[in-house]
């Protein structure tokens, strides 16, 4: 019989390009933990969309053909537990799908409700397994992890936000190109803070954390203190009961 490592449940949102993905895989990598990107369905699914012809504007008028899509979608794990790679039928397509042409699509597919109901069974399912997780997104600590023992919301300005991708992208934030990525970013956050169904927010229970001016490292040390100091709390309080 084998022992289930311990660990919390951690529910981590944020805006776009906030750093989700980055420093929620680096902290739960320095804590033993899992690790869970759950954009990269979203995106996943849009990609595949697009290659089936589901024009994003008109997605939500047809949503059985997006749910269709979705038994064909699976996250991989690394080495390390980091499912931080995504397969569709069976073919690895991360890079694939972080391409602005999904960057300007996944907002109008994400918000099709009947997608996201799809898709919210299948990241219970993996914050369910036995060990500590961290998983990302911007509705975690709302809507797929209303309970998780911690939520912490990531946050940055967008013109921080805009600057880190256009670096990440090898593109000057000054540039034309540069200046159509915040514009970009303006937009998702306005898409995803004022759709219907699951709008992005904080918990209000959760530790916000601004990253503004801060290194990377910096960020995660500020995620990895929080985990840990929630799971002093979490023995503590089983200690006593």
């Amino acid at each position: 019989m084998t022992t289930a490592r311990p660990g919390l449940v951690v529910a981590l949102d944020g805006p776009a390009s906030s750093g989700k993905s980055s420093v929620g895989a680096a902290a739960a990598l320095r804590l033993g933990y899992r690790f869970c990107d759950t954009g990269l369905l979203y995106r996943a699914a849009t990609w595949l969309a697009l290659e089936r012809g589901i024009h994003p504007d008109t997605a939500g008028a047809d949503p059985g053909a997006l749910v269709a899509l979705v038994p064909e979608i699976q996250l991989a794990a690394d080495v390390n537990g980091r499912l931080s790679h995504v397969g569709v039928d069976g073919v690895d397509v991360t890079d694939l799908v972080r391409t602005p042409r999904v960057d300007e699509a996944v907002s109008a597919v994400s918000r099709v409700a009947e997608l996201r109901s799809a898709l919210l069974a299948m990241q219970r399912a993996l914050a369910a397994e036995p060990g500590g997780i961290v998983m990302a997104g911007r509705d975690i600590g709302t809507v797929v992890l209303p309970d998780a023992d911690l939520k912490i919301f990531l946050d940055a300005s967008v013109e921080e936000r805009a600057r880190r991708r256009a670096e990440e992208r090898d593109v000057d934030p000054d540039s034309q190109e540069g200046r159509f990525i915040l514009a970009q970013l303006r937009r998702r956050d306005e898409l995803d803070s004022t759709r219907a169904v699951a709008p992005l927010r904080a918990a209000d229970d959760a530790v916000h954390i601004v990253t503004d001016g801060n290194e990377f490292e910096d960020t995660v040390e500020a995620v990895v203190l929080a985990i840990r100091a929630a799971q002093e709390r979490a023995a503590v309080g089983g200690a006593a009961g």
